[in-house]
């Protein structure tokens, strides 16, 4: 037998990792997952992790029960060696069990024991592991048993080699039963989202079909009544109130529009009366003039709400510049004492976009009048460019918080104080640019002047 060294398993003393600290702490980041991929990971991980416990637990065991076995039949047999040697001290006695290897050493040999087995002379009683290789690098593994007597020592070993090579195979086919039950786990987990979410996709799939219908289709009746028919049920139930509500809204807007534009006919009518007289003095025909504008304006407004509450774009072709002179004429008119001038910039009929003069006018008078309105004194002027206009102004600047919620419904900026107004104009001018493609943007002075930028950008839908 090879000599080798008998080696305890060390004792690693391992620090405690230290707490970490709230600063140093990572957020937990969040995955988006389709809901078939979530079903087909979780039975992939139950799979493979019942598979990892069970080949564990049967690896380890079948390490303690071996052991087990083994120790007790070295523990007996090794008393039976010494009762036996005590029989016959003149010569070695037979083993009562294959695959051992027993030895008896006098107390004259105990030096001589030194030499061939140093690893040997210094074990305790007690049943110890070896393990090694042999002169040709072949590991080798056994179990010695040791009994110390002042006058003899017993040593029986019992060849591990084979269980270990066992060992080895089990731990093989544990390996490839794992890797089986896991791809088993897959394609079962595969199978059962495709089974379960089948329904969903499909109720997804009809839900985009009626996109951009006004009278979807019923739902319920192509699902069994399970959780997936309740959902068509519940979408069945709100689309038909939604519809309805969407109905009653398009309604009002017609008819509001409708009785509306009556008065507003009247009001045209008497005015273009008025005007036609020639006796007319200044004072009185200004003051027409004046009426005559709002009512342009509100025709403007009722056709562009009109138009949005129908998500629909209005025909037409507008030049900007002359929109837009419009729109300062009609300012001009109202600034009374103000101590402000309006000029426009940039070269008449070269900036056409296509739409209406309506959308236009609603679009860009609004930025006007804001511009109009927070400015005490100073210019507005408004600028055309090849593809955009802009309307600057010399006025108290936008602030943070403003530029953050301007365009939000409702909102009215930190400069409004007790100025008229609910705070829906920019909000009007964003859903119009919205349904024509258009851009719009409001951002301070960067000359170093104080005041405000607006641009509205047509992108492709101006020409010059």
């Amino acid at each position: 037998m090879a000599s080798v060294t008998a080696s305890q398993p060390p004792k690693v003393a391992t620090d405690p990792t230290p707490a970490e600290s709230p600063q140093g702490r990572r957020r937990p980041r969040r995955f988006r997952r389709r809901l078939r991929t979530r079903i087909i990971l979780s039975f992939l991980l139950l799979g493979t992790g019942l598979t990892a416990l069970f080949a564990f637990l049967t690896d380890y065991a079948r390490q303690r029960v071996e052991s087990q076995l083994v120790e007790d039949v070295m523990n007996r047999n090794i008393n039976e060696y010494a009762r036996r040697f005590y029989v016959d001290p003149t010569r070695n006695p037979d083993l009562p069990v294959q695959q051992m290897y027993g030895r008896v050493v006098k107390r004259e040999d105990f030096e001589q024991l030194r030499q061939d087995e140093p690893d040997w002379y210094e074990l305790p009683d007690g049943i110890h592991n070896i393990v090694g290789s042999d002169e040709d690098g072949e590991p080798f593994a056994y179990k010695l048993a040791v009994r110390k007597t002042p006058d003899e020592w017993f040593f029986l070993a019992y060849d591990m080699t084979q269980a270990l090579r066992g060992e080895a195979q089990l731990k093989r086919a544990l390996f490839a039963s794992l890797l089986l039950f896991s791809g088993l786990s897959l394609l079962i987990g595969w199978w059962s989202a495709s089974r379960v979410m089948r329904p969903v996709t499909e109720l997804a799939a009809r839900l985009r079909a009626y996109r951009g219908s006004s009278q979807p289709k019923r739902l319920a009746g192509h699902f069994p009544e399970d959780e997936v028919g309740q959902l068509a049920e519940a979408l069945d139930d709100y689309a038909t109130r939604l519809t309805e509500v969407v109905q009653r809204d398009r309604e009002f807007n017609a008819d509001v529009s409708h009785e509306l534009r009556t008065p507003l006919a009247v009001i045209k009518g008497a005015v273009e009366l008025l005007l036609s007289r020639q006796d007319l003095d200044e004072r009185t025909r200004a003051r027409l003039l004046r009426i005559q504008r709002a009512e342009q304006q509100c025709s403007d407004l009722i056709g562009s709400l009109l138009l949005l509450s129908r998500n629909e774009r209005g025909q037409g072709r507008s030049d900007v510049a002359v929109v837009a002179e419009q729109l300062l004429e009609s300012h001009r008119a109202q600034l009374g004492g103000k101590s402000l001038e309006l000029h426009l910039q940039g070269e008449e009929g070269g900036l056409v976009v296509e739409a209406p003069e309506a959308a236009l006018s609603v679009a860009l008078g609004n930025l006007i009048g804001n511009a109009v309105k927070y400015t005490p004194s100073g210019e507005v002027v408004v600028k055309l460019g090849d593809d955009a206009v802009q309307v600057i102004d010399t006025g108290p600047g936008l602030s943070p918080e403003d530029a953050h919620g301007l365009f939000r419904r409702g909102y009215r900026g930190t400069h409004a104080g007790h100025s008229q107004g609910a705070g829906i104009g920019l909000s009007i001018v964003s859903r119009l640019c919205e349904l024509y493609g258009w851009e719009v943007s409001v951002r301070p002075r960067e000359d170093g002047q104080t005041g405000v930028v607006a641009t509205l950008a047509f992108g492709g839908g101006g020409r010059r």
